[in-house]
């Protein structure tokens, strides 16, 4: 088990324990801080701090049901921070 703490400006603040092999997702401010804890018998550890830039997944694109693969053709592809753990 791992914590992963989502800190950004202002007032943005996310924390989330992700168990092993578990998919996380979300979405942050590009400026925030992505810190990976893990606990032990002396008490939390930060295992590795990550700029949430560092963790960046292309989203997939919509498209519609029923359309065969390789018919749709995305414009553009949004890019949004998204953490996989």
């Amino acid at each position: 088990m791992v914590i992963l703490r989502c800190c950004g400006p202002e007032t943005f603040y996310l924390e989330r324990v992700a168990f092993p092999f578990e998919f996380l997702s979300f979405e942050a401010p590009a400026s925030c801080e992505v810190e990976i804890w893990t606990h032990s018998l002396g008490g939390p550890d930060l295992i590795e701090t990550l700029s949430v830039n560092e963790l960046l997944m292309e989203s997939e694109p919509d498209v519609p049901p029923g359309t065969p693969a390789g018919e749709h053709q995305a414009d553009s592809q949004e890019t949004r921070p998204t953490v996989a753990g």
